[in-house]
């Protein structure tokens, strides 16, 4: 089935006049006819009843109708959007964000992307550190930003943005939060149940930190994301671990870990090698220029 065919038979089921739907399409009305013949045998039935004054569509056509009309609006759109896309009125662009990220974080240099590539289309993915890995190695998306991936392919472009810190999450009625100290120190977590990331990139140096100064959490709970990490703390499911730039709530409290320096670095990642279109490279030199500061973090080290 040809789009040329649908169309005629579109021009057909409005006109019930094969002259003047020949007219419209600007073909000639043996042309016109041979083609709707042609997808009459195709469909298997006749799609068109003559009769004169009284011509209609048949059970078929009425049936093709609406069909054939989505087959060829869509085929228009996809026409009109690759169009677009090489005259770059449409920039598309994929990249993905970890599960630890907040995107937040991300407003400005959205922002002027968005100014610099008003056609851009963003589609944004989520995942755990292995689900970023795959995405990139996959040709899945052009950019990543996630917290410390590790040596896990010798392909990955690194460009660090900042390091942050981990401060400790609780309920604000929760004994830890009424104290007037603005910090807590391990021992005071002993008997907590502790809220665990599960895919988490700083979930193994957290843990090696933690065994050194022999304190071993006792899970309670496994979550994927920081949303659903606040959800069980606003829900006094127990204690949490999270990194500065975090969403907040005004339900929780954050407190300093007095005897803990655990830091993570957050980049943004590309395949090394990798041609990236003009707007990839827009957005990630936009990136590497943004002033994290704002947000209580550092400079990478």
């Amino acid at each position: 089935m040809e789009m040329q065919q649908v169309r005629y038979f579109l021009a057909l089921s409005n006109t019930l006049n094969f002259t003047r739907a020949a007219e419209e399409c600007n073909v000639t009305q043996p042309a016109l006819t041979r083609a709707i013949k042609t997808l009459e045998e195709e469909l298997g039935g006749e799609l068109l009843r003559r009769e004169r004054q009284h011509s209609h569509l048949t059970e078929l056509g009425r049936r093709m109708l609406p069909l054939l009309q989505q087959c060829y609006d869509a085929a228009t759109s996809a026409k009109s959007l690759a169009k677009a896309v090489q005259s770059s009125d449409v920039a598309p662009l994929n990249v993905t964000i970890s599960n630890s990220i907040n995107i937040a974080l991300l407003v400005s240099p959205f922002t002027e992307l968005f100014r610099a590539y008003p056609g851009v289309h963003l589609k944004i993915h989520r995942g755990s550190p292995a689900a970023v890995i795959e995405a990139l190695k996959g040709g899945e998306v052009e950019l990543a930003i996630a917290g410390p991936l590790g040596q896990v392919w010798d392909r990955l472009d690194v460009w660090p943005l900042f390091q942050e810190g981990l401060e400790l999450a609780v309920n604000s009625d929760h004994p830890l939060a009424r104290r007037n100290e603005a910090d807590v120190a391990l021992a005071q977590l002993a008997a907590e149940p502790v809220l665990s990331r599960i895919d988490w990139e700083t979930s193994e140096e957290l843990a090696r930190c933690l065994s050194a100064k022999g304190y071993t959490p006792r899970t309670a709970h496994e979550v994927e994301t920081d949303q659903d990490l606040l959800a069980l703390l606003e829900a006094n499911a127990g204690v949490g671990f999270v990194s500065l730039t975090a969403p907040r709530s005004s339900n929780i409290r954050r407190l300093k870990l007095r005897d803990l320096d655990v830091s993570r670095t957050v980049s943004v990642y590309a395949v090394a090698g990798r041609q990236r279109a003009p707007v990839a490279t827009t957005l990630l030199n936009l990136l590497r220029a943004a002033d994290w500061s704002s947000f209580g973090v550092s400079e990478p080290a």
